[in-house]
C-alpha cells in the first residue's frame, strides 16, 4: 500500500499518442530486462529472481535472429508482455510464462524442454497460451476464432494465469498495432473490443480493459478518436483547473473530519466518453460527467463517512447514487458512486472506495495472486470463486453447443450484456446481478435450473407479474413453482436475456426429450437432404459418420441426431461434412478410367448422391434425358436459356453446364472430351419462363465523360438488376466495361446487346467466355 498522499491524475496529455500507446518499441532488450527485474523486486524484494533471469536468457536465445513487423528484435515483445504482468504484480511463474509464451509456437523449443528447464506448472501455462494460436486461418474466420476461444476457455479452466498472459500479449500487440496493415489493424481491433476487453472487464482488470478499449477505438474509428482527443485537449487547462480545485477542497474537508484519504481526479477514458456520446446521442459538451474524483480510504466505515461529507459539500443529483459496496458487480468491483453539482453548476462524479477495493478494481483477479501470499487476507478464495463463476458457466454451455457461429454470437452477447446489469433481491434478501432487460425467467434460472424448469409464475414486490416482466433495480423477485409443471416452453428462449438461462432451457429440452430429439433429428436430416436432392443413405457410411462425431465431440450417431433435433447442431453442418467426406473418397478412388465408366452409367441413371425428379427440373436443364441431375452453371461462360449447351462430368460435383462456344470446352484434351454429355434446356426454360440467370458482357467503348452513366441507363430503364460493374482503361482513349447482371434468357440478352450497340460510345460487345 502506498503512503497516504494527494495525487492529481488528470495531468495526462490525452491527445499525444505516446501517452496512450505507452510506446516501448525503441528501448533495448537490456534496458527492458532491467526495468522488469527492478519492478519485480519492488513487490517481491525477498524473492530469488534467478528463474526469471534463466527464462529471459532462454527466450533471448530461442528468438535470436527473429524480428517483429516493426523491425525490432522479437525478444522485445515477450519482455514487454512480462513487464505488463509485473505491473499487475503477478508471481514469478506468470512472469516466466510471459517471457516464454511464444517459444513453443515460434522456435524449436518444446513443452518437454520447458518442463525439464523449469517445471510442469510453467509448461502448462505456456502450453495453454501457445495452443490459442495454433490454428490455420484458411477456414471461415468466425469458425477459427470460435475454436481459438474454446481452447482459451479450456486453458483458463486449468490455470487462470493463461488468460492473464494472453491479455498482456494482446495489450502489447495493440500498443504496436501501427506496424500492421490497415485491414489487419481493424480485424485485431474488432476482436479486441468484442472479446478481450470484455474478458478483462469480466475478470475485473480495469487497468487493461480501459487501455484495450481506447486502443481499439483508435483503429476502428480513427477520425472519431482523434477528433475526441482534439476536443478534450482544447479545454484541457480549464478542466484541469476545475479538477484541481475539487481535489484540493475535498482533501481539506477529509483532513478536517479526521479521515485519512488519498484524493485524485481524472478525465474519463476516451471509449467511455465515446459510448456515452453514442448511446445518449449527445455532443462532448453535453456529457456532464466527463471527469471523476476518486477518494480512497482505509475502511468501509470511512467510505460512508466520506460520502456524508461530500453530500454536505455539494448537491447530489437525484437518481445518480450507486452503492457497489453493498451490492458488488459480478466482477467483484466495489465502490460508492455519486454524481454532484460542483462550482459554477458543473456536474462531476465522485467514487469512494477502500485501498483493497481500489486494488481489486484496477487489477481484478490478478490482485488475488498477491493477496493469496498474505496469511492475513480474508475472503480471497470466495472473491476469486465469484469471478470465475462466469468462466465455469461458459465451459458448461460451450460443450453443449457445436455450432461455432452460434457459440461466437452467444459469447459476444454474454460479454456485452455484462456491461449493463440490473440488481434485484431474492425473498431472503440476497442480491442477484442479472443482465439489463432480464425477466423473472432469467432470475429463476440464476437460482437453479430446477427452479426455472418448475416455474409457473412470479411475484415482483409482492404483486403477480407476467413472465416477460422486465426486472428493475431494487425489485424483490419471488418465483412461483409447481411440481406439476411440464417444464419450460420453447417460447421462453425468445424472452430470456441471459446466456445462462438460454443454455439451461436448451439443456432441459435436450435431456427430457432425448428420444424425441433423435427421431426429430433423423426426420430433419431426411427432409434437408430431400430438399437438396441428396440421397442420405449414400452418405451414412460408418467412416463418414465417425468424422462428424469426432468433429463435433459427440459420443455416437444418436447424439448427433439428438443435437440436430433440439437445435444444438444445424442440418447443414452434418450433411456438408458427410458430403465433404463422400466427395473426398470419390476423388481419391476415382481414376480417369473409372470416371469414364461412371460417365457412361450417368447417361443411363442419376449420379450416386443425387435423387432425380420424375416431373420437370428445378435447374431447368435436362441431361441426356434425365431430369434434375445435380447440375451447376459454369461461371466461365454463364449460359442462359436459348444458348446451345453441353454438360461436363466433374469429379464428385455432378455436371457442369457450359455454352458450346465456351473457350474451356473448345480446348479439352481427348480424354477430357469423353466426359462431355448432351444437355439441353427444358422447354419452359427455353421459352424464357425459368427465372433469372447470370450473364456477363464486356462492352468496349471510346472513353469519355458520362460513358458509365449511359451504359447503366440501358439496364435501369429495363429494370434489369446489375450485380457488378467495373471498368479498365485501354490504349488510345478506350476502355473495357465489364457488367454482370440477371437476365431471363438469350432473347432478352440480345435485346440488351442491340441497345448497347446503338450507343455512339460503344464500338464492340462480347460475352465473357473462358
Amino acid at each position: 500500500m502506498k503512503d497516504d498522499k494527494k495525487e492529481v491524475m488528470g495531468t495526462e496529455e490525452p491527445f499525444e499518442e505516446q501517452e496512450l500507446i505507452h510506446t516501448q518499441d525503441f528501448e533495448s532488450p537490456k534496458v527492458l530486462y532491467q526495468r522488469l527485474i527492478n519492478k519485480v523486486k519492488e513487490y517481491h524484494p525477498s524473492d530469488d529472481i534467478s528463474m526469471i533471469e534463466k527464462a529471459y536468457n532462454i527466450a533471448n536465445n530461442a528468438h535470436k535472429g527473429q524480428l517483429r513487423k516493426s523491425g525490432e528484435p522479437y525478444i522485445i515483445h515477450p519482455l514487454c508482455v512480462a513487464l505488463i504482468l509485473a505491473d499487475l504484480e503477478l508471481d514469478k511463474e506468470t512472469i516466466v510464462g510471459g517471457l516464454l509464451h511464444d517459444v513453443v509456437e515460434d522456435t524449436i523449443m518444446t513443452e518437454e524442454d520447458i518442463t525439464r528447464e523449469f517445471s510442469a506448472e510453467i509448461a502448462l501455462i505456456v502450453s495453454g497460451v501457445t495452443k490459442l494460436g495454433q490454428l490455420s486461418y484458411s477456414k471461415d474466420k468466425v469458425e477459427i476464432q470460435a475454436e481459438n476461444l474454446r481452447k482459451m476457455f479450456l486453458a483458463m479452466a486449468k490455470d487462470i494465469r493463461v488468460i492473464l498472459i494472453k491479455l498482456a500479449d494482446r495489450l502489447h500487440n495493440m500498443r504496436t498495432l501501427k506496424y500492421m496493415t490497415p485491414a489487419k489493424q481493424k480485424e485485431k481491433a474488432r476482436e479486441t473490443m468484442d472479446i478481450y476487453a470484455p474478458i478483462a472487464q469480466r475478470l475485473g482488470i480495469s487497468k487493461i480493459k480501459i487501455e484495450l478499449d481506447d486502443l481499439s477505438l483508435r483503429y476502428l474509428e480513427p477520425e472519431v478518436y482523434y477528433d475526441l482527443a482534439r476536443q478534450i485537449n482544447l479545454k484541457r487547462s480549464e478542466r484541469q483547473a476545475f479538477v484541481d480545485a475539487i481535489v484540493e477542497e475535498v482533501s481539506q474537508h477529509m483532513a478536517q473530519s479526521g479521515i485519512k484519504a488519498q484524493v485524485n481526479g481524472r478525465v474519463k477514458h476516451f471509449f467511455s466518453i465515446y459510448k456515452k456520446m453514442v448511446n445518449q446521442d449527445k455532443t462532448l459538451d453535453e456529457i456532464y460527467d466527463l471527469f471523476a474524483v476518486r477518494i480512497i480510504v482505509d475502511t468501509v466505515k470511512d467510505c460512508y463517512a466520506a460520502l456524508g461529507i461530500i453530500h454536505e459539500m455539494y448537491k447530489p443529483i437525484p437518481g445518480r447514487f450507486k452503492d457497489y459496496i453493498a451490492m458488488p458487480k459480478q466482477n467483484m468491483y466495489q465502490s460508492l458512486h455519486t454524481t454532484l453539482i460542483g462550482p459554477n453548476g458543473q456536474p462531476f462524479e465522485i467514487q469512494i472506495r477502500t485501498f483493497d477495493m481500489h486494488r481489486t478494481a484496477e487489477y481484478g483477479i490478478a490482485a488475488h495472486w498477491k493477496y493469496k501470499e498474505d496469511p492475513n487476507a480474508k475472503n480471497v478464495e470466495d472473491s476469486e470463486e465469484a469471478k470465475l463463476t462466469w468462466l465455469r458457466q461458459i465451459l458448461e454451455w460451450q460443450t453443449d453447443m457445436s455450432d461455432n457461429k452460434e457459440f461466437m454470437s452467444l459469447l459476444k452477447n454474454d460479454l456485452n450484456l455484462f456491461a449493463d446489469s440490473v440488481y434485484c433481491f431474492t425473498p431472503a434478501g440476497d442480491v442477484k446481478n442479472l443482465p439489463t432487460g432480464s425477466t423473472p425467467i432469467d432470475f429463476a434460472y440464476s437460482i437453479h435450473s430446477a427452479v426455472g424448469n418448475k416455474m409457473v409464475g412470479a411475484r415482483v414486490n409482492g404483486k403477480l407479474v407476467n413472465i416477460d416482466y422486465v426486472i428493475k433495480n431494487g425489485d424483490r423477485v419471488e418465483v412461483l413453482t409447481s411440481a406439476n409443471s411440464k417444464g419450460p416452453s420453447r417460447d421462453w428462449l425468445n424472452i430470456v436475456k441471459s446466456t445462462q438461462a438460454k443454455n439451461k432451457i436448451n439443456q432441459w429440452f435436450k435431456t427430457e426429450f432425448k428420444e424425441e430429439n433423435i427421431i426429430r433429428g433423423k426426420d430433419m436430416l431426411n427432409r434437408y437432404c430431400k430438399a437438396k436432392e441428396i440421397i442420405l443413405s449414400n452418405l451414412l457410411k460408418p467412416e463418414f459418420m465417425e468424422k462428424v462425431i469426432r468433429k463435433y465431440g459427440f459420443k455416437d450417431w444418436d447424439a448427433v441426431n439428438a443435437a440436430v433435433g433440439h437445435g444444438g447442431l444445424k442440418e447443414g453442418q452434418v450433411i456438408n461434412k458427410l458430403l465433404e467426406e463422400y466427395q473426398k473418397k470419390q476423388r481419391k478412388e476415382m481414376t480417369d478410367k473409372q470416371l469414364l465408366t461412371q460417365m457412361t452409367e450417368m447417361k443411363q441413371k442419376p449420379s450416386a448422391a443425387v435423387q432425380p425428379h420424375k416431373k420437370g427440373s428445378k435447374s431447368g436443364i435436362i441431361v441426356k434425358g434425365i431430369d434434375d441431375v445435380a447440375v451447376r452453371f459454369s461461371k466461365c461462360c454463364n449460359p442462359v436459356p436459348g444458348d446451345e449447351i453441353v454438360g461436363f462430368i466433374t469429379r464428385g460435383r455432378g455436371v457442369s453446364i457450359h455454352r458450346t462456344d465456351c473457350v474451356n470446352m473448345l480446348h479439352l484434351s481427348e480424354i477430357e472430351r469423353q466426359r462431355l454429355i448432351d444437355a439441353e434446356w427444358q422447354d419452359s426454360t427455353a421459352d424464357g419462363q425459368g427465372g433469372l440467370y447470370k450473364a456477363e458482357l464486356n462492352v468496349y467503348v471510346h472513353d469519355g465523360v458520362g460513358v458509365l452513366i449511359q451504359i447503366a441507363q440501358v439496364f435501369s430503364e429495363r429494370d434489369i438488376n446489375v450485380t457488378a460493374m467495373s471498368s479498365r482503361s485501354g490504349k488510345n482513349n478506350t476502355a473495357t466495361i465489364n457488367i454482370s447482371f440477371d437476365i431471363g434468357g438469350k432473347y432478352a440478352l440480345n435485346k440488351i446487346i442491340d441497345k448497347l450497340r446503338s450507343l455512339d460510345c460503344v464500338y464492340d460487345i462480347a460475352r465473357t467466355t473462358g
